[in-house]
């Protein structure tokens, strides 16, 4: 796909890999539609990027709001050639200890956050002409897992079925759909937790330049499915 003119949706747009992909991409020349739940954050990436970005402060576990966006936004002259489904939410507990509203958070972002926003994007994809692309991004923790991250493993688990179900279904009409798996990444994303992010956590840039090259392969060349890890993750 050759990214200049196209049309991208990119969820958790505010900040670390999702704003970095959005970065990556207008540079690219794509017009990117970033959304979040941030205005302030949206916004200053806004004053950074200029006019090919735009800032859509929007909670995607809210089914009749992503809806209404949706149909306000785009139509037969303006139609999505990329999804990017980054928004996430992540919380590591016990079983018994982690808060039953942390548990929801992370299902309705997670989950029905990228179904509500991909069940609305494919049906325009598929009157495109030329090759679309889904990417969801999902974790390291969606192929294997480990203690007190059970919630948030099931969300990613999910994802990977989602995204593999997703390719079967749309692969002969000209969409491609990646899961993406990156293992530990250097943002502030697990910091409730109590995870600090070090330099060896793998760069949100360099994650961003990777999405961008898997959307710049020939069009009858999918990656379904990729995991990337850090050589050495320790701090």
């Amino acid at each position: 796909m050759f990214l200049e003119n196209k049309t991208a949706i990119v969820t958790g747009a505010g900040s670390g890999l999702g704003a970095a992909i959005a970065r990556q991409l207008v540079k690219h020349r794509t017009q990117v539609f970033g959304l979040a739940r941030s205005s302030d954050k949206l916004n200053s990436l806004k004053t950074e990027l200029g006019l090919l970005f735009h800032p859509i402060s929007l909670d995607i576990s809210d089914q009749p709001k992503v809806s209404s966006w949706f149909k306000q936004t785009f139509s037969k002259e303006l139609k999505p050639d990329i999804l990017i489904n980054n928004a996430g939410a992540g919380v590591f507990g016990k079983i018994e200890e982690l808060p039953l509203d942390r548990w929801k958070q992370m299902m309705d972002t997670n989950l029905n956050g990228m179904y509500y926003l991909t069940r609305e994007v494919v049906p325009h994809m598929k009157t495109n002409s030329a090759s679309s692309h889904i990417i969801n991004v999902g974790s390291i923790l969606g192929k294997t897992s480990g203690m007190t991250k059970s919630a948030y493993s099931t969300t990613k688990f999910g994802v990977q079925g989602f995204s593999e179900a997703l390719f079967k279904e749309l692969r002969f009409q000209n969409i491609k759909v990646t899961c993406f798996n990156p293992g530990s990444i250097d943002t502030w994303f697990f910091e409730e937790s109590g995870i600090e992010p070090h330099a060896n956590m793998l760069q949100p840039d360099d994650l961003a330049e990777m999405i961008v090259h898997i959307l710049q392969t020939p069009d009858n060349f999918l990656v379904n499915d990729m995991t990337i890890r850090p050589l050495d993750p320790r701090s």
